[in-house]
């Protein structure tokens, strides 16, 4: 503080003391909120590049395996053993298991008859299957754990089938064979060693809650268990024609109708088939298509629910986003007014035009082609101006320019401007669209697009 003499006393000001270090802090500073500011502010134009692709839609439903199937039950009492292999092709006559009033057949087996080896057939089955169910495990199904486990005893069976039969002398011998009923198969059929109450099942006595596994309860029939007389002791599909039902909505169910046959992408094994397409509605409003074919029925035999996906579109070509495509319009002249000429020779018309003097003469006006028909030229309207006349080339025939067409294309960004490229559009779901590749003004692999087409207007440069 500095005191004069009338006693005031005035405070002392510093000098404003600037270093380096505050002054490179205020430039940065400002630096960067003018960037924000600016990337805020200017538009954001976003490339593409097209590649070739295909289009994948939600078409994957759960059906309903229905199949032509007997019941066979019991005739008497007794230990069941099965020598035929679930899943497999037996004749009329053909031996399906044993009924043993004693239970002392299976322990003979084990106790007396010589072992058997598998085959490299025996093997590679076995391995498929393996495969199959680790492909196919859903943790929230684990009861196909066991289904996978009979499948790979059926193999065992197999086995003991030929075994049965090879010492057939000898269980005679052993005093036990009185015991033994042995059963054959009424029809030829594929065998099957589970029920599920759906045997009888049609497409109209299905509902909505027959779709939910979770009140789904199967039975497995398992060798060497005591039944009574009556029980199912097996079942015979004896129809190689079969069906998958799948609940959908009409308007796809019309969809599949129209199509009359539909191809189908097995998931679990990603076969495909063909299927025949039959619709029905239930009382409760829900509306079942219902899928037919004429093979694949013995491999999926054990199967009630089976996951399928519906191929309905098989179109590959380039794949863009919806977001990319833009509706332009542009003139359309008769292709006799279209000629070449200028100093690089392109594409252009004869524009009638007016001196000061107000004599007529002609000038070449350069123009692009964007499509054409086997008549007409669609032209990029900026250079022209509908009521322009052009002039027919070595004629002095006019044509009033007014006829206007539009054309869906997206904007093309390979010389660094928005360039409109016709597409022919293919297939198209929700995102993506499927167009013609290599078209003479359309687009082609791995050119740049604009993502946003509402981003840009025609001939604006990209990268200043």
């Amino acid at each position: 503080m500095e005191q004069k003499g009338n006693n005031k006393i005035v405070k002392y000001r510093k000098p404003l003391n600037l270093n380096i270090g505050m002054i490179i802090f205020a430039v940065i500073f400002i630096y960067i909120t003018i960037c924000v500011f600016m990337y805020f502010t200017q538009k954001h134009i976003e490339g593409h590049q097209v590649k070739m692709g295909s289009l994948s839609t939600n078409n994957i439903y759960k059906g309903i395996a229905l199949r032509d199937e007997e019941i066979i039950n019991a005739g008497q009492a007794g230990y069941v053993n099965y020598y035929a292999r679930e899943g497999e092709r037996v004749g009329v006559g053909n031996l399906v298991y044993t009924l043993d009033e004693s239970g002392k057949l299976a322990e003979y087996l084990n106790s007396e008859v010589s072992g058997s080896t598998l085959t490299t057939k025996d093997l590679s089955e076995l391995k498929t299957e393996i495969l199959g169910f680790v492909n196919t495990f859903d943790t929230d199904h684990f009861s196909t754990v066991y289904d996978f486990k009979y499948n790979v005893q059926g193999t065992v069976l197999k086995l003991a089938n030929a075994n049965l039969l090879e010492n057939i002398e000898t269980i005679n011998k052993s005093g036990i064979s009185d015991l033994i009923s042995f059963c054959n198969a009424p029809d030829s059929g594929i065998v099957i060693y589970s029920v599920d109450g759906y045997e009888d099942l049609t497409l109209e006595q299905i509902t909505a809650e027959q779709f939910d596994q979770k009140n789904y309860e199967k039975k497995q029939l398992i060798s060497n268990e005591l039944i009574a007389a009556g029980d199912p002791v097996y079942k015979l599909s004896t129809n190689e024609d079969w069906s998958i039902v799948i609940m959908t909505d009409q308007e796809k169910a019309t969809e599949l109708l129209e199509a009359e046959y539909v191809k189908v992408k097995f998931l679990k094994n990603q076969e495909i088939s063909w299927g025949k397409v039959e619709s029905y509605t239930n009382p409760e409003g829900d509306t079942l298509v219902k899928l037919t074919f004429t093979n694949s029925m013995i491999t999926f035999c054990t199967d009630r629910f089976i996951d399928i996906e519906l191929i309905l579109e098989d179109e590959v070509g380039l794949k863009i986003p919806n977001s990319s495509i833009v509706e332009k319009e542009f003139f359309i002249v008769p292709k006799e007014y279209v000629t070449q000429g200028g100093n690089s020779n392109s594409f252009g018309v004869m524009k009638e035009t007016y001196l000061e003097d107000g004599t007529a003469t002609t000038e070449f006006i350069e123009t692009t082609i964007y499509n054409e028909t086997e008549t007409e030229y669609y032209l990029d309207d900026m250079v022209l101006r509908i009521g322009d006349y052009i002039i027919k080339p070595e004629s002095t025939e006019k044509y009033a320019i007014s006829k206007r067409g539009s054309l869906t294309g997206v904007y093309n960004i390979n010389k660094g401007y928005a360039d409109f490229k016709q597409i022919n559009i293919l297939y198209q779901n929700d995102e993506y669209s499927i167009v013609k590749s290599n078209t003479q003004y359309g687009l082609t692999v791995y050119d740049y697009i604009v993502l946003d087409a509402s981003t840009v207007v025609d001939d604006e440069f990209i990268y200043n």
